[in-house]
């Protein structure tokens, strides 16, 4: 049985058939060839794209889908996480998603359950399936020819989920990633490149992948708005004047933040290219860990 709790959980060839799948379900013609499949989502923290782009995956292949309430659930009533899954588990489904805000918390579940776990996010550790949907819109984009690209991860890097799975699976694909931050939201680690201003390295850039910046996840104040960070943040037209580079966003987008209003109308911009492509990639995800 297999698990996603990172992108490492795939090889190279397993995520190019992903692909493969993901340009049939980007058909979106009927399709049921999960029916009969029960998946379960177990979402301990706020989610409306992930967790909607992973049920109309499941129900567009022809599965039925229980949303648990986390808010109304046992673990409300003081049972652990652990035995709330192996409950669940229990009934008999044919997969478990979950997203929750400990780092760690999807891979320790895997030996209470006899079906695959599909991480939606754990923490500022992984975000597997939207690491593989950047991937493939890159991926795509460039028609396969991804050796070379550079990759810049602009925002908070030091919390982002997001970022730690596509540094990892990016130069995987012969993709360079490096980060802009400030100096207070820098990611502290591997060898990558980090520069505090856009203006350092976008003549060297293929991709820009904009993140939100989430306060929420830090113990100080850094800014005292956001609009203090989109300063020097923002991806707007003047940041990226003619040249040819792809704009992407894991979302939701803070408007004039993370980008202009002007850049989200912009050709380059793909985030709602991503969107799309989320659903084909986790319907291609939930065929292969479910029919094995």
């Amino acid at each position: 049985m297999q698990h996603l709790i990172r992108t490492s959980d795939f090889s190279k060839e397993e995520i190019l058939g992903l692909f493969d799948d993901a340009r049939e379900y980007l058909k979106f013609e009927p399709n049921e060839i999960l029916k009969g499949k029960i998946i379960v989502t177990l979402f301990f923290e706020n989610s409306t794209r992930t967790r909607s782009s992973f049920e109309i995956a499941a129900k567009r292949l022809g599965a039925e889908v229980v949303s648990l309430d986390v808010g109304t659930s046992s673990t409300s009533k003081g049972e652990t996480i652990f035995d709330t899954v192996a409950n669940i588990n229990a009934m008999k489904p044919d997969a478990i998603i979950i997203r929750h805000s400990e780092c760690g918390l999807p891979e320790t579940l895997t030996g209470f359950v006899d079906c695959p776990i599909i991480n939606a996010g754990d923490g500022k550790h992984a975000h597997p399936t939207q690491a593989l949907l950047d991937l493939f819109t890159i991926y795509d984009h460039f028609e396969g020819q991804t050796d070379g690209k550079k990759v810049a991860i602009v925002g908070d890097v030091r919390t982002s989920r997001v970022a730690g799975s596509n540094r990892r699976l990016l130069p995987r694909f012969g993709m360079e990633v490096c980060f802009v931050s400030p100096e207070c939201f820098r990611y502290e680690g591997d060898d990558f490149a980090t520069y505090t201003s856009l203006n350092d390295v976008i003549d060297e850039l293929d991709v820009i992948m904009s993140l939100r910046t989430q306060l929420e996840r830090h113990n100080q104040v850094y800014f005292e708005s956001l609009n203090e960070y989109a300063k020097d943040f923002c991806i707007t037209s003047e940041v990226m004047g003619d040249r040819n580079i792809l704009l992407l966003h894991p979302g939701p987008v803070n408007r004039n933040v993370d980008i202009s209003d002007e850049m989200l109308k912009d050709p380059r911009n793909k985030v709602l290219e991503q969107v799309t492509n989320g659903v084909a990639i986790r319907a291609a995800v939930l065929k292969k860990l479910i029919l094995g």
